[in-house]
């Protein structure tokens, strides 16, 4: 079988990719890294834990010394690197989390694929999954595209800018086989609540004020994180070396315009009177450098390789509500003291 390694494994994204992996691949034995931080949640991925070519291994990307170690042990054929702190609040309060994550743990997978790989690159990839956060902001009109220049706003995109330079660095100099994918905001299953849609159908369900940034006007492109997975299933099989692919869902939503469906369909799902959740709404300071608008041109992508999303966003949104109402264990398990603090800190703090 061969071997694969999937960092962040057991985060919203990663969690997905695994499985799908997992379940479609029996020819892939999948080596799942997860350090276990506050985001990472082996629930997400307990239906798959005693698959016979899945294995969880918990260890930091930090670790220079764990990494290589793990590469030298096993024969990967190939790297989804996914691990990474992605939390644009949290990178403003403790930036120096992302530094070290984002790029220093980078840059340990790259060392230790380089190594481990340097008898011969043929049929090997290490394969990076970044976000749309690192081209900047956008005005009214116009799109992402590959060629776009890189302008990161906070400490989170700029991180993750740094390892998109890395990466294509490494192979542009080392010939490593790489490849990078850019994606829009995910939305779906086993989203930590710090996010947007799971924070607000947690406080909806629980009649809580719903925090959104300023006015709400920031516009964001949303795609279903199955959608994602696929995506990432298609790139890393099918995309050519050194390539770079945008992933959008084509559904382009301001803050407010995507709340104020969500509390209509959860006052449907609640039955509760049409309008009672849209009253929890209550807008907070916005935060430092709150880019205005992403939104992907996703052409490359379909053209190239085919792929397309499955899902429109009220097809998703349906499908995410029914998810979290299924599953409000999976949440309680989550709101823990820690996260509490936080969400006071973060929204009602300003």
């Amino acid at each position: 079988m061969k071997k694969l390694l999937i960092t962040g494994g057991a985060g919203f994204i990663g969690s997905h990719v695994v499985r799908r992996f997992v379940k479609q691949y029996p020819h892939y034995h999948i080596y799942n890294l997860d350090a276990l931080t506050y985001a990472g949640n082996l629930e997400n991925i307990a239906d798959i834990e005693h698959e016979s070519n899945y294995t969880f291994v918990k260890g930091d990307i930090r670790d220079a010394e764990f990494i290589n170690n793990l590469f030298s042990q096993n024969d990967f054929v190939g790297v989804i690197h996914l691990a990474a702190e992605s939390h644009v609040d949290r990178s403003i309060t403790n930036p120096m989390d992302f530094i070290t994550t984002n790029i220093i743990g980078t840059v340990n997978l790259l060392n230790a694929a380089r190594e481990s790989w340097k008898g011969s690159f043929d049929g090997r990839r290490f394969y990076h999954v970044s976000t749309d956060e690192v081209y900047g902001s956008l005005g009214s009109e116009g799109f992402f595209v590959e060629t776009t220049a890189y302008d990161p706003q906070s400490p989170y995109s700029a991180s993750k800018a740094s390892s998109d330079h890395l990466v294509r660095a490494y192979g542009n100099t080392y010939k490593l086989p790489v490849v990078i994918s850019n994606c829009s905001n995910n939305y779906g299953p086993n989203q930590f609540p710090e996010k947007l849609l799971p924070l607000a159908i947690n406080n909806i369900v629980n009649k809580r004020p719903i925090p959104i940034y300023g006015k709400g006007e920031n516009i964001r492109d949303w795609l279903y994180v199955e959608d994602h997975a696929s995506a990432i299933d298609t790139i890393f099989h099918n995309a050519s070396l050194g390539e770079t692919y945008n992933i959008g869902g084509h559904n382009e939503l301001q803050n407010i315009e995507l709340i104020r469906m969500l509390c209509n369909l959860m006052d449907e799902k609640l039955g509760r009177a049409n309008g009672e959740s849209a009253k929890l709404i209550t807008f907070v300071t916005d935060r430092a450098g709150h880019d205005l608008r992403y939104a992907i041109d996703a052409s490359k992508i379909a053209k190239d390789l085919g792929w397309k999303p499955s899902l429109q966003f009220p097809e998703g949104l349906r499908k995410t509500v029914d998810w979290y109402l299924s599953h409000s264990e999976w949440i309680q398990n989550i709101l823990s003291g820690d996260y509490e603090k936080y969400y006071q800190k973060q929204y009602q703090g300003r």
